[in-house]
């Protein structure tokens, strides 16, 4: 078996930001790195937005930044600065361009076209099988859901945020591309959580994606008659579809850090990095391979790296309500956004509000509801 100092498993956006991380740090100039996929992407098979205040980590890769978000629901209609934050957006395909480059230039990365089977923790060390070899390590990181417990458990809810997006050219320019539609509620609920986001990236351009936060996927032609329906209700005509976008990510606070073994560490989504409440991944990345770099030259267990925190328990009681009442998501957003600024808003859902605020925040919204979960949850 060959053996590396450490295999990725993945090449998505977490296992490059990972091998990224390792390739611009000169610890690991002499470790040997393995990374494996079935495929080598290079196409935009995603878009990753984020916000973010003085980081210009990724802006040479920007497709678009915006300085005020819209939020619009029955009973709010809000366009907002968000200063000191900017929204950006980044396509898949300038990320994964961006990320091979300078991993081409580093002899010690190694890819190779494989579709991994299992992994397995050994006494000391993990192996990993694919279809044609098996490979060994002390540092297997997996981004790959390779068995999904959290399908089989009712202790803690299972959303998706799931979602069909269009890609328009429109013939005259229509858009306002100083902001972002971060949700508009106004659509037709259905006793969801259903919403419009939408991504102005010039004044002909834009992404429209109809949203919903609920437990059961939508027959595909509902998701586009949605978007076409929104289109003619605001008055935006002769256009094409460049591109359609569809995705769905799984919400939940199942603990999939109870999966990691002493030299296995599940990463991204299959490793809990999504916020569950947004479903917001792609700034969770950055945070926890920044993070992951430092543990990793300490040479500890993996089992031990994650850290359950309080922002863990908020998203829980937000889903415990979504997954009972799915209807109150328009609710509940709007209740923030009326009554909250969105700077703050945005740094509570970085994780990065102090306790207090926090308390702020939730008096500021529906409070017997979160208290109802709270108790249902402690008793």
């Amino acid at each position: 078996m060959l053996n590396y100092d450490y295999i990725i498993v993945g090449a998505g956006a977490s296992g490059l930001a990972l091998a990224y991380r390792m390739a611009s740090d000169s610890f690991f100039d002499n470790k040997s790195i393995l990374i494996l996929d079935k495929e080598k992407k290079s196409k935009n098979d995603k878009t990753w937005c984020f916000w973010e205040q003085e980081n210009k980590e990724w802006n040479a890769i920007l497709n678009k930044s915006w300085d005020k978000i819209i939020f619009k629901s029955e009973n709010v209609n809000l366009k907002e600065p968000i200063y000191p934050y900017e929204y950006k957006m980044i396509r898949s395909a300038s990320f994964y361009k961006h990320i091979w480059k300078v991993l081409e230039n580093k002899n010690n990365f190694t890819f190779e076209n494989s579709s991994v089977d299992k992994i397995i923790q050994k006494d000391n060390f993990a192996e990993v099988i694919t279809s044609e070899k098996a490979y060994t390590s002390k540092a297997v990181f997996n981004s790959v859901y390779l068995n999904r417990e959290d399908l089989n458990q009712t202790k803690y809810p299972l959303l998706q945020q799931h979602f069909i997006g269009y890609f328009i050219k429109a013939e005259a320019p229509v858009f306002d591309d100083s902001s972002a539609t971060f949700m508009d509620f106004s659509v037709d609920q259905k006793g969801n959580t259903r919403f419009m986001y939408a991504l102005p990236y010039s004044k002909t351009e834009a992404l429209f994606e109809y949203t919903l936060f609920s437990k059961n996927l939508l027959n595909e032609q509902e998701y586009k008659d949605a978007i076409v329906n929104y289109l003619e209700e605001n008055n935006i005509k002769n256009y094409k579809i460049t591109e359609i976008e569809k995705g769905s990510i799984p919400m939940t606070c199942y603990p999939f850090w109870k999966q990691n073994s002493q030299n296995v560490l599940n990463i991204g989504t299959a490793g809990g990095w999504t916020k569950a409440s947004t479903g917001f991944t792609f700034k969770n990345i950055q945070k926890n391979t920044n993070k992951l770099i430092t543990y990793l030259k300490k040479e500890k267990s993996l089992k031990t790296y994650y850290k359950k925190n309080r922002f863990w328990f908020y998203d829980l009681l937000l889903l415990d309500i979504l997954a009972e009442k799915n209807h109150l998501g328009a609710h509940i957003f709007s209740s923030m956004f009326k009554n909250i600024s969105p700077q703050k808003i945005l740094k509570f859902l970085d994780e990065e509000t102090t306790f207090f605020e926090e308390i702020y925040i939730f008096l500021k919204m529906h409070k017997r509801l979160f208290l109802k979960a709270l108790l249902k949850r402690v008793f």
